[in-house]
């Protein structure tokens, strides 16, 4: 059994009859999975989860999620949990129940079991992968239990996130640095690429003097290099400054139609 089914076996575990769908969503089923990449679930439930349910995911969690694994082979887990009342029908900004993320171990390990923000602008584009990779582990097609998503809800999530990755780029420059040029050749373009592809697509449209960040990143992704920064470290902040105004500048333009 891989880690993805293990993950939604132990949801459904928690949550019971509860969950309607468990859906992989983000590399695993854009590009495919590359080393550092994380195993992304959203997890569809009638309920909210309760601070004893919260508790029990996170523990069971914490020792099978990237570095918490003594064995060293499992990948970093992201689980999102969404009611689905608060959903569908859709309306924005949507609510957010259950959030894991190695990025929050500090904040777990201090007994705090709801470290996220919520509403949550993010999960609009969460349900809107999920969707569109249509890749259930638990339930129907995500199509029968999700509404679409509008593009200028999409449109608004990703600039409104921006507050909210920027507080994770000191420590978590790789995924941040890739998560914003995602962002960039999504509402350039409309389509939604992996990280990789997404560099691909940006690296040949930057300055010079920025492509080195951004390709330093991608390779990181790819486990060809080593997470290590170096002299690049005091241009990540202007490189990421930089993707902010192609975004805003993007966002406050009309939608594109979707093209490679």
């Amino acid at each position: 059994m891989g880690q993805a089914e293990r993950v939604s076996m132990l949801v459904r575990d928690v949550l019971a009859d509860s969950v309607l769908g468990v859906f992989l969503h983000g590399s695993s089923v854009f590009g495919g999975l590359h080393p550092t990449s994380d195993l992304d679930v959203l997890a569809v439930v009638r309920r909210a989860t309760t601070s004893a349910e919260r508790c029990e995911l996170i523990q069971r969690l914490l020792p099978i999620s990237g570095r918490g694994d003594p064995t060293g082979k499992s990948r970093s887990i992201e689980l999102t949990i969404v009611v689905q009342g608060a959903v569908r029908p859709w309306r924005y900004p949507p609510q957010l129940d259950f959030e894991y993320g190695d990025w929050w171990r500090d904040e777990f390990s201090r007994g705090n079991f709801t470290p996220w923000v919520s509403p949550n602008p993010d999960l609009a584009l969460l349900v809107k992968m999920a969707l569109q990779a249509n890749r259930p582990l638990f339930g129907p097609p995500p199509a029968e239990i999700l509404d679409p998503i509008p593009p200028a809800d999409i449109r608004r999530a990703m600039l409104d996130g921006i507050p909210a990755l920027l507080s994770h780029l000191d420590g978590d420059e790789r995924n941040v640095v890739l998560t914003f040029v995602r962002i960039w050749t999504t509402l350039a373009t409309g389509v939604i690429r992996s990280k990789d592809a997404a560099a691909d697509w940006a690296l040949p449209l930057l300055p010079p003097d920025e492509r080195p960040v951004l390709a330093h990143a991608r390779a990181i992704y790819l486990g060809e290099v080593p997470e290590e920064w170096g002299d690049l470290l005091p241009r990540v902040r202007p490189f990421v400054d930089h993707v902010i105004g192609e975004i805003e500048h993007l966002g406050a333009s009309s939608p594109p139609s979707a093209h490679s």
